[in-house]
């Protein structure tokens, strides 16, 4: 049964407009994880902390840790404990060779997984990329009340993930609905 109107809305892009309401800028760290970039050839990991800006959002905070599980969840852990993050965004170690790791070390430090968050980002690359996004195992979360993003390490993939889901969910004023204004709710019992 087809809903009056719904698809020429989704159709015309009104489904994500923005209302006429303010922009809650949110507090964002990212973390690159490798073993080989430094400040200056980390551009997946510049391309977020640009994309973030330009949206209009505070940067708090970018590091660089190799692939080491327990250097990673050390990070993680003090912006999870911290009250001046709200999301953080990793970049770096999702693909499936031995030396990616951060799905590993990540998923037990989430409260809550958001499935969708994979699986939008694994549908927008094979249209970009085709069968070799099968090698992502990007994911979301939810963790002491803040958001968890974990992206591939190519420019690309940081685009991609930015520009196409994490952008528009951490605006308050994206609609139907967005992660943003959840933030308040995200610790209820």
């Amino acid at each position: 049964r087809r809903v009056r109107g719904l698809s020429s809305k989704i159709e015309s892009g009104r489904m994500s407009e923005k209302k006429a309401k303010p922009f809650l800028p949110l507090n964002i760290t990212v973390l690159t994880i490798s073993d080989t970039r430094t400040d200056e050839t980390d551009v997946g990991g510049n391309t977020l902390k640009t994309r973030i800006l330009n949206a209009g959002h505070k940067f708090v905070e970018k590091i660089i840790v190799k692939d080491n599980i327990y250097k990673i969840r050390e990070v993680v852990s003090r912006w999870l404990a911290s009250d001046n993050v709200q999301v953080i965004i990793t970049t770096g170690g999702t693909g499936i060779t031995g030396r990616d790791i951060t799905p590993e070390a990540i998923k037990p430090l989430l409260d809550s997984e958001i499935q969708g968050i994979g699986e939008l980002f694994r549908y927008i690359s094979y249209q970009e990329i085709g069968t070799s996004m099968i090698h992502s195992r990007a994911l979301g979360g939810v963790a002491n009340g803040k958001y968890v993003f974990c992206l591939p390490g190519s420019t690309g993939a940081c685009e991609t993930g930015w520009d196409k889901i994490i952008k528009d969910q951490l605006d308050n004023r994206n609609r139907p609905c967005n992660f943003a204004s959840l933030i308040p709710r995200l610790d209820e019992k």
